[in-house]
This record gives structure tokens, sequence and C-alpha cells, in this order.
């Protein structure tokens, strides 16, 4: 970026959204934190939010325009996830996973349109995951609301273009965050229906993640999107997630379900 900008992160209190926070902090920006948790960033302007309380995030939001009269770049990246069977699952945590991780980044981008359009400029990174792509057994719910971001963000695209407003998505494959252990486990270590699969599949999927690229990585592609003159309508994260998102485009979707369940399932 060759100017000051104002930057709002959600969830940037920890894990990849901190660590985009901090980049852009250490680029010259102005940068708000949106979180239920204070972040502790120095320079940061940390503003105690909860994403899913709608009153509040749209205060929130004008109260970041009111003091600095602009708001450059949009990145949604409040999250979390839940596993388990879909059979199992209980429908007010499924709602609570999609008003968390697919309806606060609707309504963050709903507040903050406005003001971009104003000054005939803006960015808005929305951060989905491979998981929206590829899907993986006993974590239905997550990968739909990825896939429902993934889906929002290339219509919104279009709609936004004339105002100069770029839209975009950034893709995590396995990240090291404290992600893995705040997932929420709906499901019994021995399910009477489903043995021990679903507990295997999930400390496999978990294995991953506690080996996985640094938020650093993530980070520095969201600086990347959120600079780019004409960002991509997705950007991957990780060389090997490229390789297996483009099989998945070219080989029939049986056959790389089959290989997905039968590593996870």
């Amino acid at each position: 970026m060759n100017d000051k900008k104002v930057i709002i992160v959600t969830g940037a209190s920890r894990g990849i959204g901190r660590e985009a926070a901090a980049l852009f902090l250490e680029k010259g920006n102005i940068v708000y934190c949106l979180s239920r948790t204070c972040c502790d960033l120095e320079g940061i302007n940390s503003v105690i939010c909860d994403v899913t309380d709608s009153a509040r995030l749209k205060e929130a939001i004008d109260g970041v325009y009111q003091k600095e009269k602009r708001i450059d770049v949009l990145v949604n990246n409040a999250g979390g996830g839940i596993s388990g069977s879909v059979e199992k699952t209980i429908i007010g945590d499924a709602r609570k996973l999609f008003e968390l991780n697919f309806f606060s980044y609707f309504e963050a981008i709903k507040y903050t349109v406005p003001y971009m359009r104003s000054g005939k400029n803006g960015k808005i990174v929305n951060i989905g995951s491979v998981a929206g792509t590829l899907h993986f057994p006993f974590q239905a719910f997550y990968s739909a609301t990825k896939a429902a971001v993934e889906a929002l963000s290339n219509s919104l695209r279009g709609e936004l273009a004339p105002f100069n407003i770029k839209v975009t998505a950034v893709l995590p494959g396995d990240t090291r965050t404290s992600f893995t252990d705040a997932r929420e486990k709906g499901f019994e270590n021995n399910d009477p229906d489903y043995g021990g699969r679903i507990s295997r599949s999930i400390q496999k999927m978990e294995e991953g993640e506690r080996s996985g690229m640094p938020p650093r990585k993530v980070a520095q592609k969201i600086y990347k999107a959120a600079c780019s003159k004409n960002p991509r309508p997705a950007y991957i994260v990780g060389l090997s997630y490229n390789f297996f998102v483009f099989l998945n485009k070219v080989l029939p979707k049986r056959f790389v379900q089959f290989v997905i369940n039968s590593m996870y399932a």
C-alpha cells in the first residue's frame, strides 16, 4: 500500500486475524480489531464486539467511519468450527456456526459497503477455507459455511465492480492456530452407531492442523490481496493445497470424494 489506509479486521485477537492485523500495522496502516476479546497488539485500535450481534457490529463499524472518515479494507476473519456427524449435530449448533462464519461476514459487508462506495474505493477480503472446496466427512457444517463464503464473495464481486470495490476470498489450508483446540466436538468418542470413525477422523484432521503452516503465511496472502489493484477471485494458501484444488477441478468428483473419504472416514 502506498499510503496509510484504514483497515478493519474481525476476530483479530488471535490466530490468522491477529497476524494479519500485525502485518497491516507494520506497513503503517490504521488498524481496527473487532472481536469479543481485546487484541493486545501495540498500536491497534481494539473494539470489543461480538460480530454476531447485529446492532453492536453496526455500531462498531459506524464508529470507525465517524472517527476516520474512511474505511479502505474490510477483512472478514472471525470464525469457528464444529465437528461430528450430520445426523447427530444439534441444529442450534449448526445455526450458531452459520451466524459466526457466514452471516457476520454478510452484515459486516452490509454496514461497510456504503462507506466504501462514498469513497469510490475499497477492498473486501473474506477468509474462506480449502475445506469449502474439498469436503471432509464429519466437518460438513464447517465446509458448508466456507463454501457459502466463497459463493458470497464471487457474487458480491460482480455487484460492487461499478463502485471500484474489489472483493476476494483467501482460502487457507491447515494452519497452526488455537482454532484447533477451540473447535466444538459434537460427538462421543465411542458413538454406538459410528464407532471410532468420528474421533479417528477428527484426530487426523487436528494432527494436520497442528503441523500446518504458520498463520503469518496466511496473513501475507491477505495483505497481498488487499494491496492488489485487481485481486483474484480467490487465493489458496499453500502450494500443496493449490495442487489438491487443481486435482479437484480436473478429476471426477466421485473419485476425489472417494479419496478424501478413504483418508478421513
